[in-house]
């Protein structure tokens, strides 16, 4: 039996001045000024509950986690590229884009069924996603009884479960269209870009705009539709890091003690365009910092490089590239090195083909042709199932439920190059939404 657990919410009034207010100026930083954000309690009014089994005050917590995704069967392979290829926040392709994306993605999907084929038939990027949300979930609801039930959803960008499935599950399990309640938006990039994350918070907004209205063109009604706030980034949490540290200690204690501290460390992320970097994306640092913090954890125990991986088309994008790092290491004599998938929360292709079948697979291929021994090129396991790595996502979102915040402050500056409105409407969207969590808390 559902407890009832009202929801407090702005007036009708208040909401709509408030928006009014948030889109009224273009601004590099789309933060609402103190006088909106803490002035707009007036009469509260309050809307039905969700109707959901409810143990704490603040709950039930829907708990969204973020990713890319991945085909789950070589058969979603060609709609995953389609999809893909069609985000011109991933991968630009100008004026052209869509003629130019279903181009690539018909060619590239042969190839890539096969590669898809060779890890098994499938991503298990959905398969740790879920496992890993559902897990998150148990802790917080043990960790932050306020806020429970939590209920584990995953919404990826290009493959199944979509963002638009995901949003029509909330819907249909009692959140929003005049009910109200709590949705946590976690992304599962821990470094932000305007790529990924960003590209993932714009079509929530989208489908939160298209199904929170009765009918198409409606207005949304604020009052009722669920509360969104963002995880948006986390790149130095200390769980993080020390989730990555001690994958990396496990994989150097395979070499010979002598050896050890010799063993050359890649930090391999998947790359971006150089012309997403030079708009000012705060991707690339961000890796770093995430690297810093985890050779500090390590002590600088070993030499170290932080690299980049999956370059796409013929433009240029952020190097130096781990393939090419990887190959002109062995021939300088560097034949220990340990690559460390630093911004993957999970296994998928970019893991278990690109890294695991082609890069190591070569390098090792290559030493074997030389007489040499290649088993001294490894890879460091991904966070997959963890216990620390699962830990620190229940910790990181337990603080951001008690912050009261609706994403962090660095969110809410504009990339200095950037020009999208779609951008610009969402980073308003969810910053302006500090003020209705406040108001419901």
């Amino acid at each position: 039996m559902a407890l009832r657990n009202p929801l407090t919410q702005l007036s009708k009034r208040a909401t709509q001045t408030q928006i009014l207010r948030l889109t009224a100026t273009p601004s590099a930083s789309i933060w609402p000024s103190k006088a909106i954000s803490m002035g707009q309690k007036q009469q509260a009014s309050v809307t039905p509950p969700v109707m959901q089994d409810s143990t704490g005050a603040r709950g039930p917590t829907a708990m969204v986690f973020m990713n890319m995704g991945g085909p789950s069967t070589t058969d979603e392979v060609g709609d995953f590229l389609s999809r893909l290829f069609a985000d011109a926040d991933l991968i630009p392709l100008g004026r052209f884009q869509n003629y130019i994306g279903p181009l690539i993605s018909r060619r590239r999907t042969p190839k890539i069924q096969k590669q898809y084929a060779a890890i098994g038939g499938g991503s298990p990027i959905r398969k740790w996603s879920e496992y890993q949300s559902s897990e998150m979930c148990k802790i917080l609801d043990k960790i932050s009884p306020e806020t429970a039930p939590h209920k584990p959803y995953v919404a990826f960008r290009y493959a199944n479960p979509l963002t638009e499935e995901m949003y029509n599950r909330l819907l249909e399990d009692g959140f929003g269209k005049g009910r109200g309640g709590r949705a946590v938006a976690f992304t599962q990039y821990p470094q932000y870009s305007c790529s990924t994350t960003g590209s993932s918070l714009n079509e929530l907004w989208k489908w939160r705009q298209r199904l929170e209205t009765k009918r198409a063109g409606d207005e949304v009604d604020e009052a009722g539709a669920i509360k969104w706030s963002v995880i948006d980034r986390w790149p130095q949490h200390s769980g993080l890091v020390e989730a990555f540290a001690q994958n990396i200690e496990a994989k150097l204690a395979e070499y010979p003690e002598e050896r050890r501290k010799d063993v050359v460390l890649l930090f391999s992320a998947h790359s971006l365009p150089m012309s997403v970097v030079n708009r000012g994306d705060p991707y690339p640092a961000e890796v770093g910092a995430t690297v810093m913090a985890v050779m500090q954890r390590l002590k600088m125990s070993n030499p170290y490089r932080l690299v980049w991986q999956s370059q796409v088309g013929p433009q240029p994008w952020l190097g130096a590239q781990t393939s090419d790092t990887v190959a002109q290491l062995i021939k300088k004599g560097n034949h220990d090195l340990v690559i460390i998938p630093i911004a993957f929360t999970s296994d998928h292709i970019e893991t278990l083909y690109e890294l695991d079948e082609e890069i190591i697979g070569e390098a090792r291929e290559s030493l074997h042709k030389a007489g040499k021994d290649g088993e001294g090129v490894k890879r460091a396991e991904s966070l997959n199932g963890s216990p620390v790595f699962i830990r620190a996502l229940a910790d990181i979102a337990k603080a951001h439920l008690d912050s009261g915040e609706s994403c962090s402050r660095q969110m809410g500056l504009r990339c200095p190059g950037c020009v999208s409105e779609k951008c610009l409407a969402s980073k308003r969207f969810f910053a302006g939404q500090e003020s209705l969590i406040s108001a419901a808390a």
